[in-house]
């Protein structure tokens, strides 16, 4: 949830029931490391600070915990979505105890199913609930991810994160490598939890590539020293 009582003496901003006003979808997306989960927190932080009411949701977040949690050291908690979630019922048991809610911000969205996307798409359309997706736009295989494919279907409003990654030949780097054994994987799960060591003490972490070096599987003169790496 936003901070309850944020700066209180804020007027609120932004009430849908208050002001009618179309209500949208948005999809932030980039590579690992770009600086999404940040950029979540701190939308929920300017929302929250004109007094409006939201909620924090993630899926598979690199802590392996229900939080958003960044690579420069700001975390804050969230509900976990499952598989089997219905979106549009967390939303209804807000509303059911009296504080109806302004917006969600949705960490790791390209990791949800279609049927998620397609849940909070009805909430943005009938229930006037603003909702920020922010996540990677495709897998280790260079293959869209559903949630992203399903929220580049639907979106308002589809923006990349302006922040460059670089591959380690300077270019670049959209693509995120799972690196197994030093070698670029090409085929395995979706999902894969990683540890964040660099190659040398790890057999499985991720490095963002440009594609030429993805399709070239080529990593770089040497180990990585100090390359964060994706969880997911």
């Amino acid at each position: 949830m936003s901070e309850p009582g944020a700066l209180a003496s804020v007027p609120s901003a932004g009430d849908r029931r208050a002001t009618p006003m179309a209500a949208n979808l948005k999809f932030f997306y980039g590579p690992m490391d770009c600086g999404k989960s940040t950029l979540a927190l701190q939308i929920d932080h300017n929302h929250a600070r004109q007094g409006r009411h939201g909620m924090l949701l993630t899926r598979y977040d690199r802590s392996m915990r229900p939080m958003i949690t960044t690579r420069v050291g700001l975390s804050r908690e969230a509900s976990e979505i499952e598989d089997d979630t219905d979106i549009r019922d967390l939303v209804r048991s807000t509303w059911a105890e009296g504080r109806p809610l302004d917006y969600l911000i949705v960490d790791e969205a390209g990791f949800l199913t279609a049927e998620h996307v397609d849940q909070l798409a009805e909430l943005v359309d009938d229930w006037d609930v603003d909702v920020y997706c922010f996540g990677l736009a495709s897998d280790f295989r260079t293959r869209l991810l559903p949630g992203a494919q399903r929220l580049f279907e639907l979106a308002d409003e589809v923006e990349p994160v302006h922040v460059e990654v670089l591959c380690w030949c300077g270019r670049p780097g959209t693509l995120n490598a799972r690196i197994i054994d030093g070698r670029v994987a090409r085929e395995g799960e979706t999902v894969v939890v990683a540890d964040t060591a660099p190659e040398a003490e790890a057999s499985v972490h991720y490095q963002v590539l440009c594609r030429r070096h993805h399709r070239r599987g080529d990593l770089g003169p040497g180990p990585v020293r100090g390359q964060l790496t994706l969880d997911v």
